[in-house]
C-alpha cells in the first residue's frame, strides 16, 4: 500500500475533499492529522460555499457563470491576482458544490449574496452553520471507509507531522510523524492541507514575522493554525507568495462576558448577505456593508467604535438559526422593539429612525452616500422585532502560503513542481490575492482538495505504470500521459492512459473505491 498511498496532512475541508478524491479515483489513502479530532477550521464557516451556475441557482433564476464569479475574484484580488489559480477556482466551483450535493447528500439550496459578488452564490443548507455540516459530512463518510474498508484508507489522529523525506531525485516519497511520544514514518505522495497561520501570535512567528501590525488583534483562528505546512514544505524547497496578505475580518463577535478574548467567534458575513447593517454606537451607518472585507474593516479602523451589527425581523427570520445560535451563546441579544434597540445602541431614537429612513430612502433610489448598490429584506420599520450584537475586526485568513501551480503542485521559489508534493486550502498562497471573498474558504477547499486528489493520483499512476515498463508499451523513458475523469453520481471512473508511441488503452468501470 505504501508504494501506491497518498498521505494528506491535514483533516479539515482540503484535507477531506482531497482523500476522498483520491478514493473516488482508485487510489489508497493516509489521512494525518495533529489535533484529537479532524474538522480543523472548516467547521467554523458559517456563510457558505460559492458556486457559480449551480442547479440552486438555476432553479431560483439567478444569472450567474463562471466567468462572472472570476472577474468578481480577481477585481478582488487586485494588484496580486494570479489569474490561472483564480479561474480553477471560480470555473470549478459550481462542479464543486454538485459533488458535495451528489457525494455526500448535503442540502446547499439557499443560496445568498455576500460582499464583493455580483449575484447571490453563497450557498448553505436549511439550517447550522454550513461550514460544520459539509466537514462533518465528509469526515462521517471517511471514517466510514476506513472501518469497511482499511486497505484502502486510514485516519491517524495525534500525529504531528515534523518533516518531509526525498527521495533519491530530491522529490517528496512521504513524511516523518510524531505520535505519543514516538517518531514514524509513511511513503507516498503527500498532499499539504494544514491551514493558515492566524493563530500564532508567538514571537518569531509566521504571522507576526510578516505582519506585526497585527499583534494586538483577536483571531476566529483554532490554536491549531501555525503554518506547520508551510515549515516543513520550504525545508524541501517549497516557494512562498504572497505571506504578508492576511485577512482582517470586520465582524467578530464581542462577548460581553469577555471583551478581550484572543480569540473571537465570527458573525457570518451572510448576516450582512440577508440584510443587516452596521452602526455606531449612535445609531448611524458608516460604510457599505456589503463591500470587501478590506475596505469594512477599514472603515471601521477610520471610525471609533463600539460597532454593532443589526438585522430587522425580516433579515432576522431569512437566517433564524445562526442568530438563534449567537443569541444561545450570548453573543447576539434580541430587540423586540425599535426603543429596546436604541436603548441597547446606546442611541437617540430620533438619530436612529433618520438612519431607519435614510437607508430606506437609497434602497427606493438605488442611490446610497456610503455606495451600497444591493438591499435585500426592505424596507427597516420602527414597528418591528431586531437582532445586535457588537463585533469588531479580528485577523481570520491568510491569503499567503505555499506556491502552487493550476494543477495544485507546490513549487519552488522558481517555478519549480518540488514533486510529489501538492497543497489544498489555506495553506495555499495566491488564490485569492490581496483579499478573499466571502464563501470563498470553502470552495477553496473544495476546488483544491479535489485538484490535489486528482494530479497525485494521476502522477502515482503515471510513475507506476512507468516503472512496471507499461506491459512493454514504451517504457521509464516513455512515461505514459494518464488521464482520469469522474462521475460520482454515477459510480464510474474513466481512465485514459497514452504513449508518446501512438498506443493507448481505454477503460471504464466502477470505482474502486467504496467512497460517495
Amino acid at each position: 500500500m505504501a508504494e501506491r498511498q497518498v498521505i494528506v496532512v491535514g483533516g479539515g475541508l482540503a484535507g477531506l475533499s482531497a482523500a476522498h478524491t483520491v478514493l473516488q479515483a482508485g487510489g489508497s489513502v493516509l489521512l494525518l492529522d495533529k489535533s484529537p479530532f479532524c474538522g480543523g477550521n472548516s467547521t467554523k464557516a458559517t456563510s457558505g460555499i460559492n458556486g457559480a451556475l449551480t442547479r440552486t441557482q438555476i432553479s431560483e433564476g439567478i444569472p450567474d457563470s463562471a466567468e462572472t464569479f472570476y472577474q468578481d475574484t480577481i477585481r478582488s484580488a487586485r494588484d496580486r491576482v494570479r489569474p490561472e489559480l483564480a479561474r480553477v477556482l471560480t470555473y470549478e466551483s459550481g462542479a464543486a458544490v454538485e459533488w458535495l450535493m451528489d457525494s455526500f447528500g448535503l442540502d446547499l439550496s439557499k443560496v445568498a449574496r455576500l460582499g464583493g459578488h455580483s449575484h447571490p452564490r453563497t450557498h448553505r443548507g436549511k439550517e447550522r452553520f454550513p461550514g460544520m455540516t459539509i466537514t462533518y459530512a465528509l469526515m462521517e463518510k471517511l471514517e466510514e471507509i476506513c472501518k469497511t474498508h482499511p486497505h484502502r484508507a486510514r485516519q491517524i489522529n495525534k500525529a504531528r507531522v515534523v518533516k518531509l523525506l526525498r527521495d533519491a531525485d530530491g522529490k517528496v516519497c512521504g513524511c516523518v510523524y510524531e505520535k505519543d511520544g514516538a517518531t514514524h514514518e509513511e511513503y507516498g505522495a503527500v498532499i499539504v492541507a494544514t491551514g493558515g497561520y492566524a493563530a500564532d501570535f508567538n514571537e518569531g512567528s509566521i504571522l507576526l514575522t510578516h505582519r506585526p501590525d497585527l499583534k494586538s488583534f483577536s483571531t476566529t483562528n483554532g490554536e491549531h493554525c501555525t503554518g506547520d505546512g508551510i515549515k516543513f514544505s520550504m525545508e524541501v524547497g517549497a516557494g512562498l507568495v504572497d505571506i504578508e496578505c492576511v485577512q482582517v475580518h470586520p465582524t467578530g463577535l464581542v462577548d460581553p462576558a469577555d471583551p478581550d478574548a484572543k480569540v473571537k467567534f465570527l458573525a457570518a458575513e451572510a448576516l450582512r448577505g440577508v440584510g443587516g447593517i452596521l452602526l455606531t454606537a449612535r445609531g448611524e451607518r458608516f460604510v457599505d456593508e456589503l463591500g470587501h472585507r478590506d475596505y469594512v474593516s477599514g472603515e471601521m479602523h477610520k471610525n471609533t467604535g463600539p460597532f454593532y451589527l443589526v438585522l430587522n425581523g425580516a433579515a432576522s427570520t431569512e437566517i433564524e438559526w445562526h442568530c438563534k445560535h449567537y443569541c444561545g451563546r450570548g453573543l447576539m441579544r434580541h430587540a423586540p422593539s425599535f426603543d429596546a434597540l436604541a436603548a441597547m445602541l446606546g442611541a437617540s431614537p430620533a438619530t436612529l429612525r433618520a438612519t431607519f429612513n435614510d437607508f430606506n430612502a437609497a434602497a427606493q433610489s438605488g442611490k446610497d452616500r456610503f455606495g451600497r448598490k444591493y438591499f435585500h429584506n426592505m424596507p427597516w420599520k420602527t414597528d418591528d422585532f431586531f437582532h445586535v450584537a457588537q463585533v469588531t475586526p479580528v485577523v481570520h485568513y491568510c491569503m499567503g502560503g505555499l506556491a502552487v501551480n493550476a494543477e495544485a503542485e507546490v513549487v519552488s521559489p522558481q517555478g519549480v513542481p518540488v514533486g510529489n508534493l501538492y497543497a489544498a486550502g489555506e495553506v495555499c498562497g495566491g488564490v485569492h490575492g490581496t483579499n478573499r471573498l466571502g464563501g470563498s474558504s470553502l470552495l477553496d477547499c473544495v476546488v483544491y482538495g479535489r485538484v490535489a486528489g486528482r494530479t497525485a493520483v494521476r502522477h502515482q499512476l503515471g510513475r507506476l505504470l512507468a516503472k512496471s515498463g507499461a506491459g512493454g508499451v514504451g517504457g521509464a523513458a516513455d512515461a505514459p500521459a494518464v488521464t482520469i475523469q469522474m462521475e460520482p453520481g454515477a459510480g464510474r471512473v474513466h481512465l485514459e492512459v497514452s504513449w508518446r508511441a501512438g498506443g493507448s488503452t481505454r477503460s471504464s468501470a466502477s470505482a474502486a473505491a467504496p467512497a460517495a
